[in-house]
Order: structure tokens, then sequence, then C-alpha cells
């Protein structure tokens, strides 16, 4: 999104930015021809196509080139093109108009291409065998209608700036056979070509369908309660504040908050949770969910537009954008390839007949099929497919990951760092012992309650709901300050009241004044222990105690199976965290303030890439110091926003997953890698020894890029 002064600006430069839906994208190598050609125009700026999202975005100045122009040059390359700012698009929230229908893939352009071509090719071929006579041009005008359409395209993208197209290629060896009196192969390399093309796409659609099932999970209607009714409204014109009814059965329409009502609502679709999350007054629930059991009136919290659905899309398409290593690698490595093999192709042409005296028409038939081998397509879309199906899987599975680098070093990394509190824990801490020192536990807690209020700090929380609890009134408190990973503090009552870690009260009364045997008997029993301070002396003990994650166990086992060594980074004390370790059989590293987390990072990363796993709150530096960063979130705003990856279910196991997820991938990209090199050295081969037809040559091509785009679309399967 734009600011106004951003806007501003452009409309002052006489630049419009400007986003268009392009159709009839089959491979990442379609993205490059359009962006080369549109970059080329006069007064276009910051051009960035999506070949997943298929989504166009650029500043155009329209005084230099009009957009009709510009969207003339995209429709003469073979693609469609809509202005996305006058789409009405129904999961935006812009408006409750569905956007069209997509047609069937048996209805498509490239579908009549290709039955025309097929027609003419079955006629031709009929016409041989009853004509024997007209064997020779009777397959001719099938190779003239594909010629007619490839080499128009191809002159159009050599115009601008993509002159060693598959398109050029193929419409020089089908020019080049109908020269050669090869008029059969030249008309199967054009009928090949164009069932190529049509399968291309029906997969890339098949790939983009795992993120538009994420759409599909917002219920287009909704019912308003307005009075004493409820009434259907369209669910992108729901606005913030308004009560839904959600009977059971029915999906969740809006992010929001239960006003009324209990429910099991089943939000696995969109966190990946397995285990229906019981719903009660106050209880957040998100767009998408499925309500089980009772009725529940939701209040709605964010519009269609920001719903938690609509951001996940939104993210997901980004990452998907994003070019892993791997995937920049290899475009860089298909620039130098195609150009190398059409040299080759040329020198077979040349150097037999010129130098020994060879046939012509067999060595140039050889390097026409060369020229198809040549299109590197189906190496290209090796990596971005694996990548778009990975993140796609992970998303359908509550594993949000924010880009193709970090989907790759994710299943590299040897050890992962977490930190204890909400997320190897619950995050729920409750106050479990009041020991005061002087006064009473009333008093104590009263204090300790009023520095915390105001406090998102899960200790403070727990403080602040036993002295509700206990019906304790808060006392009034001026001057409060954090000292992270220490203590907080506030003037209570004319002191300096503080709640604080042992540390801290050590360093602040010395060790005479702290009991320090009872403090250890506290941790020992696995429980966290602040102590109060008033004017620098300790007034008390209030011992707390968060519970383990019910699959923090699991998932500490699973990581342990895949080879990844498991830390705990946690602030506590040394007792309170061993005594969680021994449970959940991890590696301690405690008593660390912000800083020291760096450090222990720093010094698991000399060995291998390191993931830090956080809450997303207050573990920010720590997630950006490790090669990846995983927030544990459950969906929230900060999970979404913050890290490389995030949890949306807030289970401890899906980092494993995670894991496993990245590795399935890798191998994925790997496979594909080979089909597509391994294919064209076969054909190579074969080629230069005259094994090898023309049709076998872009079938070659057309058939790797089918297998690499299906291998990739397995991946999908893991989010079932």
């Amino acid at each position: 999104m734009l600011d106004e002064a951003h806007i501003g600006q452009l409309a002052a430069e006489g630049k419009s930015t400007l986003r268009y839906k392009v159709a009839h994208m089959d491979c990442p190598s379609c993205a490059t021809k359009i962006e080369t050609a549109v970059g080329r125009l006069p007064g276009v700026e910051d051009v960035s196509l999506s070949y997943h999202s298929q989504v166009l975005r650029l500043k155009l100045d329209e005084a230099a080139t009009p957009r009709e122009q510009l969207e003339g040059t995209i429709r003469g390359l073979g693609f469609g093109v809509e202005d996305m700012d006058r789409i009405p698009v129904l999961v935006e929230g812009e408006t409750d108009v569905a956007a069209p229908a997509k047609q069937p893939w048996w209805m498509t352009p490239k579908a009549r291409l290709t039955g025309l071509i097929g027609l003419f090719v079955a006629v031709g071929f009929l016409v041989s065998w009853f004509a024997p006579a007209l064997e020779d041009y009777a397959l001719v005008p099938a190779a003239l209608v594909g010629l007619a359409v490839f080499g128009r395209r191809a002159l159009a993208l050599a115009r601008v700036g993509s002159p060693f197209s598959i398109e050029m290629l193929m419409s020089i060896a089908t020019a080049g056979a109908l020269i050669i009196g090869e008029t059969a192969e030249a008309s199967i390399v054009v009928l090949l070509f164009a069932v190529g093309e049509l399968l291309e796409g029906v997969a890339a659609g098949s790939a983009r369908s795992g993120i538009e099932a994420l759409a599909a999970l917002v219920p287009r209607t909704a019912l308003v309660i307005d009075g004493e009714i409820a009434r259907e409204v369209p669910a992108s014109r729901l606005e913030i504040g308004q009560v839904v009814l959600v009977r059971p059965g029915d999906r969740v329409p809006a992010d929001g908050k239960v006003v009324d009502g209990e429910s099991d609502v089943d939000e696995s679709p969109v966190t990946g949770e397995s285990v229906p999350v019981p719903k009660q007054v106050g209880s957040a629930v998100i767009a998408g969910g499925i309500n089980a059991t009772g009725a529940l009136q939701v209040r709605v919290m964010r519009a269609a537009a920001d719903n938690t659905i609509a951001r996940i899309i939104h993210l997901v398409e980004e990452a998907q954008a994003s070019k892993s290593p791997t995937a920049r690698f290899i475009e860089r490595f298909s620039a130098r390839y195609t150009p190398f093999v059409i040299l080759v192709a040329v020198l077979t042409v040349l150097v037999p007949p010129l130098a020994f005296g060879a046939d012509w028409h067999t060595w140039i038939y050889r390097g026409l099929a060369l020229l198809l081998i040549g299109c590197p397509c189906a190496l290209v879309l090796s990596t971005p497919a694996a990548i778009t199906s990975g993140i796609a899987a992970g998303a359908r599975r509550g594993l949000l990951i924010k880009g193709g680098g970090a989907l790759e070093t994710i299943g590299r990394v040897r050890a992962i760092a977490f930190d204890k509190t909400g997320t190897l824990t619950q995050g729920r801490p409750q106050v479990t012992d009041l020991v005061s020192l002087t006064g009473n536990e009333r008093s104590l807690l009263g204090m300790a309650a009023a520095v915390e209020n105001g406090s998102s700090h899960p200790i403070a929380r727990a403080i602040l709901d036993r002295a509700a609890g206990d019906g304790i009134p808060l006392r009034p408190a001026r001057g409060q300050k954090a000292l992270p990973g220490r203590a907080a503090q506030a003037v209570v009552g004319g002191k300096l009241v503080e709640v604080g870690s042992p540390r801290h009260a050590l360093e602040r009364c010395g060790p005479e004044s702290i009991p320090a045997d009872r403090i250890a008997a506290l941790e020992d029993e696995g429980k966290t222990v602040v102590v109060v301070l008033a004017d620098a002396q300790p007034v008390g003990l209030i011992a707390l105690r968060d519970e383990p994650r019910p699959d923090a166990l699991r998932g500490i086992a699973a990581l342990r199976e895949l080879g990844v060594r498991s830390v705990m980074l946690t602030g506590d004390n040394g007792r309170t965290g061993q005594a969680i370790g021994r449970k959940l059989g991890i590696e301690v590293k405690a008593d660390l303030l912000p800083e020291n987390k760096l450090s222990e990072i720093a010094a698991l990363k000399v060995g291998a890439p390191v993931a830090m796993v956080g809450d997303g709150i207050n573990d920010g530096p720590a997630l950006a110091a490790a090669d990846v960063g995983i927030a544990m979130g459950g969906g929230t705003d900060v999970a979404l926003e913050t890290a490389d990856a995030a949890l949306l279910g807030n289970r401890v196991e899906g980092v494993a997953d995670l894991i496993a997820l990245s590795r399935a991938t890798m191998t994925n990209i790997h496979q594909n890698v080979a089909v597509a090199l391994g294919l064209k050295a076969v054909f190579l081969v074969t080629t230069l020894l005259g094994v090898t037809d023309l049709w076998l040559a872009i079938l070659a091509d057309t058939g790797a890029t089918v297998l690499v785009t299906l291998n990739a679309l397995r991946l999908l399967r893991r989010a079932k």
C-alpha cells in the first residue's frame, strides 16, 4: 500500500502506480519476457511481475507511454492483461461482486489453438493416406497455422528484447523443416508445442490453486445481527464493530471476538491445529474457522481486506515472488546455456558439410533438432515450481514461510534455539506462592500488581490475574519503567517498588537481604521466582509456574529424529530452566539477558545454519540474528509480520514440520533439475547421432516441463 505522501510525489512527477492481472503465463520465463518488454518502454519504472500471483506492478509516466500502448505491448506477446484497479475482487473486500470465474482449461485460447492444429494434422494424415501424391503438401497447413501464431509471437518478443525465446527457436525449426521438405515433422513439432503449452498452463493453474484454496475458506455471505433478526450480507461488506451470528457448521466470516455463546471451532484449515479450539466470550476467532457445536455471536475486529486469510495470501504471494538462491543461480546458468546450445546448433549445421562434405539435409535437420533442445523452460521452472508448491503446502498447514530463501535455509539448520516462555511453555504462568518478608501477602501482591499494571508480559499478566482473583484493588503508580531482562519498576505510595529477578535483587540489595534458600527451593520445583523490592529492600517473593506445551515433548523428539540439536535459551534462573529441560529432554542455557541470547546464537551459528524460535514479541533481536527466525504466534499480527516463518497453530511440532517440508522441497528441486538436464543431455547425444527426430526434440522440452511441474505439485499433498 502506498501512503498519501508517496502518491502525491508520484502525481507530482506525472507517474501512476498500476497493477495488472496477466493471464496465460505458464512458466517463470514468461514473466521474464514481459518484464523485459515492459521495462524497455519509455516512462516505465519499477517493473515487478510475479509468475505465481500473475500480478504486474509498475510505475508509468503516461505522457511518455499511454497505458493503452502498455497493455497492447503485453497482449502482442500473447498474454491477457486486465487492470486490477478496475476488476472487482471479493477477497480484498473492495466489493461484493466476485471476480469473473476462471475458464475451464478446454475453453481457453490455447486449447482452441491446439484443437485447430490437431484437426489440421489429422486431416493432413487422412489426405496422405488416401492420396499419397499429396503427402508432401497435406500437412503444410497445420505447420503454417502454428508458424503464424508462434512466429508472430517470436518476432514480437525479439523486438522487445527477448530474441532467444522458445517461440523463436521453435519457429526457426518449423520453418527450416518446411524448407527442407520435412512437412510431417514440421506439423508434429507445432502440434506438440501447442499441446505442451496447454499442459503447462493446466499444471501452472493447479500450482496456483494451492493458495486460491485459502481464499475459498472465507464464506461469501455472513449473518449480521440487526436487532432481533439476522440478515444475510456479503462477507466482503462486513464492517468493524458489527456482530455476526455463526451457526454450528458455518465458517467464521471475519476475524473477531466472541461476545456471546460457547463452542468448539475447527481452525485447522488456517492454522493446521488438528484439535478444535474451545471458544467462549472474549475468545478470538479467525476467518475461515468452522464452528462445530454451539452458536456464536462474533464482533468483527478486522475488515475483509485485512483478515488473517487475506494477509496470509498476501504474504505467501510475496514469498513466492521472491527468488531463492537456487532459482537465481539457475536463471544465471540458463541465460548462458541457451546461446551456447544455439551456437552448437549452428556449428552442427555448418561444420560437417563444409569441413567433411557431409549431406546438408541431414545436418540441417540435426541442427534444427538441437535448437528445440536448447530451450531452458524445464530448467528455469525446476526450482520456482517446487518453491511455490512448498510455500503453498506450508500455508495450508499453518506453516507460513516468508520466501524461497527461508524455505531453502530451514532444511539446512542443524540447531534450533527455543525461547522458553510462550514458546516451549504455554505462556500462561500462574502465581503459586506468595512469600511475604515484611507485611502481609495482600500488601505484597498489591504492590506488585500496581507496578505491573498495563504490561503485556506473561509474568505481569499472571500477577494481575491473581490480584483480580483475590479482590485486591489496583493502587495508583507513576513513573512505570521496564528494565529488559531484569525488572519492572514504578513509584507506589511514595516508594520505588521493583518486581524483578533474584539476580537483579541481589545486585540491588546484596546477598544478606535475600532469602536464597527459599528461592532455591521454589526454583527446584520448576517455578519462576520474582522478588518485590521497596526502596531497594526486599518485601517478598512471588513464585509462578508455566507448564510446557502439550506437544513440546513430541516436537523436541521429532527434531532429534531429524538430526537437529535443540537448545532452550531463557532469561529464567538455572534451576527453573533445568526443571523444564528435564521434562522435555532439551539442552538448557539459562540466566540469559537479551544480549546473552545473541551471543549464544552466534556461537551456535559457527558450525551450521541456526534457527531461533520465539513468540515474536520480545525475541526480535535473537530472531533477526539467527539464519532463520521462526515466530510462534497463533496468527497474531506479530507472528505474521516478523521473522522468516511463523507457526500459526502455535505448535512446537510445527518446527519439525517446517524442516521436513524444506528438505522435501529441496529433494524435489534436485529431482527436477536432474530431469530437466538429464533429458536434454540424452537428446543432445541422440540428436547428434541422428537418432532423434524433430518431434522427439520438442517433446524433450515440453515433456520435461510438464514432468517438472507435476513433480512439484506432489508437494501439495503434504498439506492434506
